[in-house]
């Protein structure tokens, strides 16, 4: 994956100048990174191995539960529980990339091994091969890019999971695809004041 563009900010304009033998001298244009993943990726795993932040979220017994957290330059970020069996369902990020980091249990990933395009189709074929599975026990994570599908879940029938993500851009929407064998078919697509 590759580090997204820098992005350049123009100075505000300057209020009209003094005569030249007393100009300030021009400066060049201020400039802002964006995140990289690996910003991104340690990000996480610093939230992941602070027990006092990962201690403020309240498990629920049967949902889904969550704290949005303030993300490196901008980032969004979430401190995430999962109850036992339950998961996310195949989704991708709107075109924003990131990472995650399991705090505690283990999570299990299942991705595809080649990014997808994030428009301009409502349903693909996919090829043999494609499938990946990572076990992500507490401490393991990963980052990813702008164009990954992919479904978390919590397999344990006992424990919760904690986990730390952060997306780059914020996310400005997911699309929700269905898994039926090869075939990945968008099946809706959520914008941020829906969550």
């Amino acid at each position: 994956m590759s580090a997204p563009a820098s992005v350049f900010v123009s100075p505000a304009p300057a209020a009209p100048s003094a005569p030249a033998a007393f100009s300030e001298p021009a400066s060049a244009p201020a400039r802002v990174s964006a995140p990289t993943a690996a910003e991104l990726l340690d990000f996480v795993r610093s939230i992941a191995s602070d027990p006092e932040k990962v201690a403020q979220l309240a498990l629920d017994p049967l949902d889904r539960s969550w704290i949005r957290l303030e993300g490196p330059g901008g980032a969004e970020a979430w401190l995430l529980g999962w109850p036992p069996g339950t998961e996310t369902g195949w989704h991708d990020h709107g075109g924003s990339y990131g990472a995650f980091v399991t705090a505690g249990g283990e999570l299990t990933e299942e991705s595809l091994a080649v990014p997808l395009p994030s428009e301009g189709w409502h349903s693909l074929e996919l090829a043999e091969g494609l499938d990946r599975t990572r076990a992500l026990p507490a401490g393991k994570g990963r980052a990813f890019g702008r164009n990954h599908v992919h479904q978390v879940a919590n397999r344990s029938a006992e424990r919760h999971a904690i986990s730390v993500h952060v997306y780059y851009p914020p996310l400005p929407l997911i699309r929700r695809y269905v898994r039926d064998g090869r075939t990945l078919r968008l099946d809706v697509v959520e914008h941020p004041e829906t969550w």
